[in-house]
């Protein structure tokens, strides 16, 4: 493992502040070091966490390698922000690893995760000691799925079915663990519910290095999974099912609050929300993706266009979504993503977090002067083209046409003439 990191250059690392106490010294590392092997779905923001580290270590790097890479493929990560970056409105949206990522109190964050993200993650120094390592799979979900409501009844009967076998083999078996069903997303209005079944192999015949603390359980993806098992080309589920609950009280207001509206002349109607209003402007024609602030992944996240309700479930269902989709979704990492953002994309947006309203978003797209694509780039193009073709094919018809009509009529006359004669 030390070969990994020979020929890397200098890279950025978090340093702790001497005068804070050390956490992390009273956790003792591994003298093998071994993979914690975790799984996500696609599009979530994911944080390790580096669990342990010597005391006299005051900065980290964290490193990072492909499943079934060799060593010479390990690299160290750097945000090209020297590690300074609080804000994720400030991480650039592009599939570059490097680019989308953070290192936040030894913690590696990554956010809008995909599946070229999987790998071998390693927290360790930049003297080539490695401290914590992860084996990290992102699985991918092709589509959402639509679960009707069920009865009490019948509810209650599928509680206890919490995994579902996909694939059954002599040495491995293959099924989708899922989780609880999340919290209605929004409460007073119609909501919805989602839940993630991820996808695991259950094995006796798993690496020893790159597994649960099941020792017989490991993410499809993982490395522990042996490559000589047939390719597991089962994917995640997520599934979404429509959901209404009412709005818990609110907590009363403080009472200094309440006594200086009734001072200015204002009823307790007329009591500031307490939503956190955020600004943001963005060009046009380019990817944008809003993310909730707050939000994590095991968390219910919905969004609102203005007074218009945003529904995963009518993009599945095939209900009327032209208003949205398929331009403007909800992925499964519940962001709101414009494919890409036009000006009409201007206004107010509104995320709910675990049934609350929890944000709002004042929202400007721009057209970005002297960046104008040029016309042969316009997605209109090919369609007006043919537009052209069809209308000079017309009228060159006509043209011919009249030709052909001038000519009979002068063939005629001058038979006349000659029958005269």
């Amino acid at each position: 493992m030390v070969s990994y990191c020979e020929e890397l250059l200098p890279v950025w690392s978090y340093e702790a502040p001497e005068d804070k106490q050390d956490v992390f010294a009273s956790r003792a590392c591994p003298a093998f070091l071994s993979f914690t092997n975790a799984a996500y779905i696609a599009g979530v923001t994911v944080e390790l966490p580096c669990h342990c580290k010597p005391q006299e270590v005051q900065s980290v790097v964290w490193f990072f390698r492909k499943h079934r890479g060799s060593s010479d493929e390990t690299r160290a990560l750097t945000d090209y922000h020297g590690n300074k970056l609080l804000d994720t409105s400030q991480v650039p949206h592009s599939s570059d690893l490097r680019s989308r990522f953070s290192i936040r109190l030894f913690s590696l964050l990554i956010f809008r995760v995909g599946p070229s993200d999987s790998g071998l993650y390693i927290c360790g120094s930049a003297r080539k000691d490695f401290f914590y390592g992860y084996d990290l799979d992102i699985q991918e979900a092709p589509t959402l799925s639509f679960t009707p409501r069920f009865s009490e009844e019948r509810r209650k009967k599928k509680r206890y079915r919490g995994s579902l076998v996909t694939h059954s083999h002599p040495l491995y078996q293959v099924f989708i663990s899922f989780q609880t069903w999340s919290v209605c997303d929004r409460c007073g209005v119609p909501g919805e519910q989602v839940r993630v079944g991820l996808c695991y192999v259950h094995s006796r015949f798993l690496h020893v290095r790159y597994r649960w603390a099941n020792q017989t359980v490991a993410s499809c993806g993982s490395e522990a999974v042996p490559v000589s098992f047939s390719r597991l080309k089962q994917g995640p589920k997520v599934e979404v099912r429509r959901c209404e609950v009412t709005c818990p009280p609110e907590a009363p207001p403080p009472s200094k609050l309440v006594t200086l509206m009734a001072f200015l002349g204002y009823s307790s109607a007329s009591m500031p929300v307490p939503v956190a209003v955020f600004f943001l402007s963005h060009p046009a024609r380019r990817v944008l993706a809003l993310g909730c602030p707050g939000a994590r992944p095991n968390m219910a996240v919905a969004w609102d266009q203005g007074s218009k309700a945003i529904y995963r479930t009518e993009e599945t269902s095939g209900g009327n979504f032209s208003h949205f989709a398929p331009r403007i979704k909800i992925d499964t990492g519940h962001h709101l993503v414009f494919h890409p953002a036009k000006t009409q994309d201007s206004g107010v947006y509104y995320c709910w977090l675990q049934g609350r309203r929890a944000a709002e978003i004042r929202l400007l797209v721009y057209l970005h002067l002297g960046d104008d694509p040029s016309v042969w780039s316009h997605p209109d193009l090919p369609a007006a083209i043919q537009v052209v073709l069809k209308s000079y094919a017309a009228m060159t018809a006509l043209f011919c046409l009249l030709l052909i009509c001038r000519a009979g009529i002068k063939h005629l006359r001058d038979r006349a003439e000659t029958h005269l004669d």
